[in-house]
């Protein structure tokens, strides 16, 4: 069985505020989502623990993206509507339509 990796502790808060859950490490918040949309910002903290954390949140609340990092450029793989995954280049508040 696996089991699911659960967001960090470390400097990082969950809340949710009109209807909008927030992922909140340091004072940013890297993962805000409600069942309309996500919202992807690393306050410009573009390290290892923030993409992590970004992560954590999309296991733990099963969102269906992952960030990860090619030569120094974060991307966000998505899934289509086929199954097919593919991948965009990641900017602060990106967004993903659910």
């Amino acid at each position: 069985m696996a089991t699911m990796q659960k967001v960090g502790s470390h400097k990082t808060s969950i809340i949710t505020e009109n209807g909008m859950t927030k992922v909140i490490y340091h004072n940013t918040p890297v993962v805000s989502f409600n069942d309309k949309e996500i919202i992807l910002n690393s306050g410009g903290w573009l390290t290892n623990t923030t993409k992590t954390r970004m992560n954590q949140a999309a296991n733990q609340y099963n969102l269906g993206y992952n960030v990860y990092q090619e030569k120094k450029v974060w991307y966000v793989s998505l899934k289509d509507v086929n199954g097919n995954y593919y991948s965009l280049p990641f900017n602060d508040g990106f967004k993903i339509h659910r």
